[in-house]
């Protein structure tokens, strides 16, 4: 699974470093740590953000990976 999604950030929590990503293909929601951002600085995330995206299936799920920012 190593195509390249788009989505909207649902929630991020700056504090902990994570948060969730709706799929634009209406599929599950994506868990992403704020080391799969890919951002210079102080990696966050905004709700109602349009990122693009990779997916990685872990034994937990699937993660969102190389998370870039579309807005």
């Amino acid at each position: 699974m190593s195509d390249r999604q788009t989505g909207t950030v649902k929630w991020f929590n700056v504090e902990k470093g994570f948060g969730f990503i709706i799929p634009d293909d209406a599929s599950d929601d994506i868990f992403v740590h704020h080391t799969g951002i890919e951002q210079d600085g102080f990696r966050r995330l905004d709700e109602g953000q349009l990122v693009e995206f990779s997916v990685t299936n872990s034994e937990r799920g699937l993660i969102a990976e190389k998370v870039t920012t579309l807005s």
